[in-house]
């Protein structure tokens, strides 16, 4: 297995609290190549039609916040291809949740299954259009795979599943709060586990024992959340994770966290 950690489309620059140089905010996703299933795409980001066609497919107020660069060297489907890839080859999608800078990608690989929970996908079409899902992303009909919020207890925290089709190496874990359907996907790479947790907490010092927001994207976790107590218990699991069970967690759009695995 190997695994490339991408970012599929810069956003708006922020500021670090703790004296690291001002960044862009970042769409964080793997892209995983597996000896078995194909490629695997955690996140899809945004994708070729939001760059050709943001009037249409991305919410006017959603963008004129969070300042989208809209390249199309950026998206999933030109970086996979740049690493030698053919996109046909992305047989699964895994995505955390269904939000606009999450789903965009998902024109781009038509052909490849898209695993969410269930009561994600529910929201989405329910809720859709808004802000937050754009019915565009998935206007072609994904081969959706979706999961029920029940399962096992994996390090503490239940309600974990295997994702169909991708063996024991690939989990999905529930980290609601952000949206009802939140989950964290779990990757083991041989070593250990690495845990992408999507937009469960937007700042690395938010894992901290004692935890450091950042007072910007803390402002736009807080007026994203649909539930405040189960975001805050779920980022309590991932400090768990960290501290007590040595997963590399790492969230979405944090650009600091990215540069630690691309350097």
């Amino acid at each position: 297995m190997r695994i490339h950690h991408l970012n599929l489309g810069s956003m708006r620059e922020i500021e670090s609290p703790d004296g690291q140089p001002a960044a862009p905010a970042v769409c964080h996703a793997l892209l995983i190549e597996t000896p078995a299933s194909g490629l695997v795409l955690v996140e899809a980001g945004l994708g070729l039609d939001d760059v050709a066609k943001p009037g249409e497919m991305l919410e006017r107020e959603w963008a004129e916040l969070v300042e989208p660069l809209l390249s199309p060297d950026e998206t999933a489907v030109r970086q996979v291809a740049a690493l030698g890839h053919d996109p046909l080859d992305v047989r699964h999608i895994v995505l955390t949740h269904l939000d606009v800078d999450h789903s965009g990608g998902l024109p781009d690989f038509p052909h490849a299954q898209v695993h969410v929970m269930e009561v994600e996908l529910e929201d989405a079409i329910a809720q859709a259009p808004n802000r937050r899902y754009r019915p565009g992303h998935w206007a072609h009909s994904p081969k959706w795979v979706t999961y029920p919020d029940t399962g096992t207890r994996w390090l503490g925290v239940d309600g974990v599943r295997p994702l169909a089709g991708l063996g024991e190496d690939f989990l999905l874990v529930p980290l609601d709060g952000h949206t009802r359907g939140h989950a964290g996907v779990a990757v083991h790479d041989g070593e250990g586990w690495l845990l992408h947790a999507g937009d469960a907490y937007f700042y690395h010092g938010e894992l901290d024992r004692e935890p450091q927001p950042h007072p910007l994207m803390d402002l736009v976790q807080v007026s994203a959340q649909v539930d405040a107590a189960r975001r805050l218990s779920s980022q309590e699991r991932l400090r768990s994770l960290v501290h007590d069970h040595g997963v590399r967690v790492f969230s979405a759009h944090d650009p600091w966290e990215l540069s630690h695995y691309i350097r």
